[in-house]
């Protein structure tokens, strides 16, 4: 059955690539007690990257990680990388240093940085309260920034930095304007955080996902004229999986991607052109 005779399905298979320099690493993940940043942590950790999840509801930051390492047990995988949880509220500058002392506590380093923690919040413009926009940019923009600064603080040379943009930034959708705003300055501060930390040999990109199969997105499959509307919007006619965001992540963290800086790659199914 191809993909487009089956428009609903969503590919869920791992990601095969492997990168022989990353076991051994150390990444900060931020909102990564579920979604994507929990694929994420479990897909870095099944490589031999240890990682320090970072998420404001610390209880189900720590299920997480008990379960990650339950289930790369139980796959049998060589020489996971240990995944630890800590709580943190990304509009807090302060607990981005935190966050940064735990990896080097808990593992001597740090290389990896992925600012993944999001809010995905409705109104249509004449709609958005203060309290909405001050709350998105908070956490979507100045998380963004804490965490890079905190990064390139603690960061050795040779270190990566991976923000969260989103297709959103290049296309508007109702009722997601505070959203789109700020995932538009999300993707202009990557070029500048690569601009101004390429000094110090760290290198800043983003991801800029499409429609993912997350609970962030789920009413999208939950609505019939959504699901219709998000497929006829995506050329290869399905809703994307976490682990196909994961694949482009992997280059970006890794060795392939040494000379690679300042650009948001696009994860959508190539939505951004209909």
């Amino acid at each position: 059955m191809t993909e487009q005779s089956n428009p609903g399905r969503v590919n869920r298979e791992l990601v095969t690539a492997a990168y022989p320099e990353l076991p051994g690493k150390v990444a900060v993940i931020t909102g990564a007690a579920r979604g994507m940043g929990a694929s994420f942590a479990a897909g870095l950790a099944r490589r031999g990257v240890h990682v320090v999840g970072g998420d404001i509801n610390a209880e189900q930051m720590a299920d997480t990680a008990r379960e990650i390492q339950a289930a790369l047990a139980a796959e049998g995988v060589t020489a996971p990388g240990r995944v630890v949880a800590a709580a943190i509220d990304v509009t807090d500058a302060d607990q981005h240093d935190q966050l940064a002392r735990r990896a080097l506590t808990e593992f001597g380093r740090l290389d990896f940085w992925i600012n993944n923690a999001g809010i995905f919040p409705f109104a249509l413009i004449e709609d958005i309260a203060p309290e909405q926009i001050s709350a998105v940019l908070e956490v979507n923009v100045s998380g963004v920034l804490y965490g890079a600064q905190a990064a390139a603080r603690h960061m050795a040379e040779g270190g990566a930095i991976v923000n969260m943009s989103s297709v959103s930034a290049v296309r508007v959708r109702k009722g997601r304007g505070a959203y789109c705003t700020s995932k538009a300055a999300v993707a202009h501060l990557t070029e500048s955080l690569a601009v101004e930390l390429g000094d110090k040999g760290i290198r800043v990109n983003a991801l800029a996902p499409g429609y993912i199969d997350t609970e962030m997105t789920r009413w999208v499959r939950e609505d019939p004229i959504a699901l219709a509307h998000a497929l006829d919007s995506v050329p290869l006619h399905r809703i994307g999986a976490p682990e196909e965001v994961f694949g482009p992540l992997l280059f970006l963290l890794s060795d392939s991607a040494r000379y690679v800086t300042g650009h948001a790659i696009a994860v959508d199914g190539g939505s951004r052109h209909v």
